[in-house]
């Protein structure tokens, strides 16, 4: 455990950040239902990377809770959305009171608790494409782009 939380350089805020927006647009390479299925898949086996993280016997009841919440993501992105949101809160309680989520690196629960509260945000519009975003005339409406 630590005495108190590392400290936060620039690049402790950056990195994630970037991290985060290429998952976004690499996700949005995914065709529909495939991107949902696996996100759900994905943000389940996420919830793994905290097992022993220091937190004892709450590490298993955080991953019980992470991996029913995205099976029920395979239906629906807000319950995908709400699976990151769980991530963000345990990812803080590491930064916090556990161990780094990377060993190595002192910040990673902070840095992953940036990068999850973006994605997060991204499910929680449904997950739109976002190259239809940035194409002009092309309005998006639950992850399925139509011509305006």
């Amino acid at each position: 455990m630590h005495p108190h939380p590392p400290d936060l350089a620039a690049l402790d805020i950056i990195a994630p950040v970037v991290i985060a927006v290429a998952f976004v647009f690499l996700g949005s390479l995914l065709k529909e239902p495939t991107r949902q299925r696996f996100m759900a898949i994905f943000v389940a086996g996420a919830g793994a990377a905290y097992l022993n993280g220091g937190l004892g016997h709450w590490e298993f009841a955080f991953t019980t809770i992470a991996t029913y919440v995205a099976y029920r993501g395979l239906d629906s992105y807000r319950f995908i959305a709400l699976a990151w949101v769980l991530h963000v809160a345990w990812d803080v309680m590491h930064h916090l009171f556990g161990r780094p989520i990377v060993f190595f690196v002192a910040t990673s629960s902070a840095g992953c608790a940036i990068m999850d509260s973006i994605i997060a945000v991204w499910f929680f519009f449904g997950a739109p494409r976002v190259y239809d975003l940035l194409r002009p005339g092309v309005a998006v409406s639950e992850g399925t782009p139509t011509k305006s």
